[in-house]
């Protein structure tokens, strides 16, 4: 199930989602349709903006942990345009599994997003590593990270790389329950000391245009029907 005010972006993940093996139950624009659909269809996994009508500042976050707490089998996936630490933080904190965090420009990514969207829907997390890089860089300034155990550091270290916890589970010899109860526990340490990142200056930056999303959206539509990617570690 979808959620975005954006028409253009919805269908672009729309067709993404179908082309890799996912049935889309329906699409909401606002954060009422959204609940609205999820008590009629009961989907495995809701993707929805973390900014939407009517202030369009977190009705999506708090969408997203209304559906956790209310129906907790149902797994959510929050897209942002910014790395917004805190909000991250906010939604794993507390239950870790069946939730993720990604900057929109995931999406253009197809084998990687296809692949977090699975990987939620079997249960486990999903967070973006340029938000896991930003609380690393902050080493110095949020004394929580040194609250961190030895293991939950190197945990953190490898979401920074983008790895999933399926390749974190591999390299560290951990069960998937032992890595997520990790996840959980970085998360609710770091919380208190979260902040909210401003989208830099830089070229690069972490801001997603509209037009480079129109151009993501664009090119998910021109995709060939039935060209299905595997998901990667």
């Amino acid at each position: 199930m979808l959620a975005d005010d954006s028409v253009l972006f919805r269908e672009g993940v729309a067709r993404v989602l179908a082309d890799n093996g996912f049935v889309v139950a329906g699409q909401a624009g606002d954060a009422g349709e959204l609940h609205a659909l999820v008590e009629r269809e009961a989907p495995d996994v809701v993707v929805t903006d973390i900014r939407m009508p009517p202030t369009n500042t977190n009705e999506g976050l708090l969408a997203a942990q209304r559906i956790r707490a209310e129906h907790p089998q149902v797994g959510v996936l929050v897209l942002s345009q910014y790395v917004e630490t805190r909000q991250a933080i906010k939604l794993l904190q507390n239950t870790p599994q069946q939730v993720g965090y990604l900057l929109k420009d995931r999406v253009c990514d197809i084998a990687e997003f296809a692949d977090t969207v699975r990987r939620i829907t079997r249960g486990g997390s999903a967070i973006d590593p340029e938000v896991v890089a930003h609380l690393l860089r902050r080493r110095g300034e949020d004394s929580a990270l040194g609250d961190l155990t030895s293991r939950e550091h190197d945990i953190l270290t490898l979401m920074a790389q983008g790895r999933s916890n399926r390749a974190i589970c591999e390299q560290l010899f951990l069960s998937p329950k032992t890595v997520e109860t990790h996840v959980g526990s970085i998360f609710s340490k770091l919380g208190p000391a979260a902040r909210r990142r401003r989208p830099p200056a830089s070229p690069r930056g972490h801001h997603v245009s509209q037009e480079r999303l129109t151009r993501g959206a664009q090119a998910a539509l021109s995709l060939p029907a039935g060209g299905g990617l595997a998901g990667r570690s």
